[in-house]
């Protein structure tokens, strides 16, 4: 068997056979290419992305579905890793904050600016325990809050990085009563806040499917051009596990690897040829290596949860910004406001990678306790999450350090498989973050093209990713020459937020045919769900819900929808009554047991 990941979603009952899928289906037409990606988070999306766009033959499996392991469970932000300076990680500090600036400019459609606010409480503290931390990366004794006098050093420092490249406002501090003018709900004992700039990305799911869809576009453009015979360079599927690997070679060449591939929604397997293979598979890289045969011990992974919170005096409290501070046992946590809803996290802690990764009691506790600390005057209680989420870090192994002190760098480990040097090579990402999933993934294919003899054609640093390369400033202008008869300029924006300038093409889909509301939400519509079902790789109801649209993450999941949108997918998905019935049972499950949202459902 594969490696087991304790993010990927509960099965529905058994895989159940049908029409093979058109993604699985080019991959068995033609079982072989130059390179294998395994892991369909962002930075395996990425890497295919960036092969793709060299005209490398390239094909990327993924045992669940697209960004649903850690990169679906991060703390949304796109940011510079002020706190990576602590542990002297500065050349990642450097990179992270010019992919940060890079990212606004090539993905400004899902990457925006996040005014950060640090409330501080004291002048000289930890002056002394600083240098400790830096050169043991461990906490000495008790821990002590950062005063003034360090996190202005850090934050000038951070200036110096980030202004690289960018336009990025200097921070400023605030003394406590223009503080206290700013943030009027903060608590009143505040001396200075310091306020700078990074990035959030509100929809990670969807950035990760747009640099998805432009690799498997530079496939094709490959194929018209004629650097392919055969098809397609760039073919990715989810839903797709490798299950072992063996030592034999490529009939054609002579060279390379067999892996085997299983269907995890048929059950059908099937063999796939590669000559390099890249695991990007994160806190899973090791169990991965496993399956191929040559286990290894290179992930080191901790567990980070979150809650959104529905709370409108939480909401007016952020006055629009984050709040990012240190809490009482030395951790670095976050509140801020996302829509009409508010992102609390996140926890640190060793993952045990035997249990699945949730949200407890206990962290949903540590979650209320880090907003007092704060927001003295504002109640939070369990009745105001409306969802919560875990993920596991892709950290290297880390011994004894602790949690928080545990690079957050990442490196490539190689390792030649087959005897006599005719079997694939395989490279393993040890590491990585969503902010530098651009930089990482030029890496990983610098590595593979140097691997190969090819030349890189381009680069893909000033790159509009997806539907990025519209102008924010005609947003307004946008959404009203695409109104139409049934769809308003919510309705519209909609679509533009979830799409980005792609949305012309789903909106050219929706006005092909007679289109219809669904009852259940004014978020979608039965053509723009059979318009995911062809383009988006939809296996599981609960894609929509989670990672297709931000209905779950906010809280806007009810029984109502669940049988609608079933209902709507079944025709495309061919799923028969007992498949739909199956699928709602299974999007319950998911949604309470990792999610802690509770749905009630008659199936239709």
């Amino acid at each position: 068997m594969g490696p087991k990941d304790s993010t990927v979603q509960p099965s529905v009952t058994a895989p159940r056979p049908g029409a093979e899928r058109a993604s699985v289906h080019s991959l068995r037409r033609r079982p072989h290419a130059k390179v294998l990606v395994v892991g369909g988070g962002i930075n395996g999306v990425g890497t295919f992305r960036d092969l793709a766009l060299q005209g490398v033959d390239v094909a990327l499996v993924e045992r669940g579905d697209y960004c649903q392991g850690a990169s679906g469970a991060s703390s949304h932000m796109i940011h510079g890793g002020i706190r990576y300076l602590e542990n002297g990680e500065f050349r990642l500090v450097r990179e992270s904050v010019v992919e940060r600036n890079r990212l606004l400019k090539i993905a400004p459609h899902y990457v925006k600016p996040l005014q950060t606010t640090i409330p501080i409480f004291s002048t000289f503290s930890g002056i002394l325990s600083a240098p400790l931390r830096f050169l043991t990366h461990k906490q000495q004794g008790k821990p002590k809050e950062r005063g003034a006098f360090l996190i202005k050093a850090g934050l000038s420092l951070y200036d110096s990085f980030s202004r690289d490249g960018g336009t990025v406002p200097r921070h400023q501090f605030r003394t406590h009563k223009a503080a206290l003018q700013e943030l009027p709900a903060l608590r009143p004992d505040v001396k200075y806040t310091a306020t700078y700039f990074d990035a959030s990305v509100h929809n990670p799911e969807r950035l990760t499917l747009d640099v998805l869809q432009d690799g498997e576009k530079a496939g094709r453009a490959s194929n018209v051009t004629g650097t392919s015979a055969q098809g397609d360079t760039a073919r990715a599927s989810n839903y797709l596990s490798l299950q072992s690997m063996s030592s034999t070679p490529n009939p054609g060449t002579g060279r390379g690897s067999t892996v085997r591939l299983r269907d995890e929604l048929t059950g059908e397997e099937f063999d796939f040829t590669a000559d390099i293979i890249v695991n990007t598979t994160g806190a899973w890289v090791d169990l991965t290596n496993e399956a191929m045969g040559a286990a290894s011990a290179f992930m080191g992974g901790t567990k980070g949860s979150h809650i959104v919170l529905d709370h409108p005096g939480l909401l007016a409290a952020c006055r629009g910004r984050e709040i990012f501070f240190e809490h009482t046992d030395g951790r670095i946590v976050l509140i801020y406001p996302m829509g009409d809803r508010v992102l609390v996290g996140t926890t640190d802690v060793d993952a045990d990678m035997s249990e699945d990764a949730i949200c407890t009691d206990e962290e949903i506790q540590y979650f209320f306790d880090l907003i007092g600390h704060v927001f003295p005057s504002i109640d939070v209680t369990p009745d105001d999450i409306v969802y919560t989420f875990s993920g596991v870090r892709p950290l290297p192994s880390h011994d004894a350090t602790q949690p928080g002190f545990v690079s957050r760098d990442y490196r490539i480990e190689r390792r030649a498989s087959g005897t006599n040097g005719t079997g694939a090579l395989v490279l393993s990402l040890v590491g990585g973050k969503w902010t530098t999933f651009r930089a990482l993934s030029e890496h990983l294919t610098n590595e593979v093209l140097t691997e190969l003899g090819v030349q890189r054609k381009l680069s893909t640093a000033q790159l509009p990713i997806g539907g990025g390369a519209s102008d924010e400033a005609g947003v307004q202008k946008w959404i009203k020459a695409h109104m139409a008869d049934g769809r308003d300029a919510d309705r519209t924006a909609g679509l533009l937020t979830r799409y980005g300038t792609r949305a012309e093409a789903v909106i050219e889909y929706l006005d092909a045919e007679p289109d219809q509301a669904l009852r259940s939400t004014r978020e979608l519509s039965v053509r723009e769900l059979e318009f995911m079902a062809a383009n988006e790789q939809v296996g599981h109801l609960v894609d929509v819900l989670i990672r297709r649209t931000s209905l779950a993450f906010r809280g806007l999941v009810t029984g109502e929808l669940l049988n609608e949108v079933a209902e709507v997918l079944s025709v495309p998905l061919k799923w028969d009554a007992a498949a739909r019935a199956a699928e709602i049972k299974h999007a319950q499950d998911v949604l309470q047991r990792f999610h802690r949202v509770e749905t009630h459902s008659l199936v239709s």
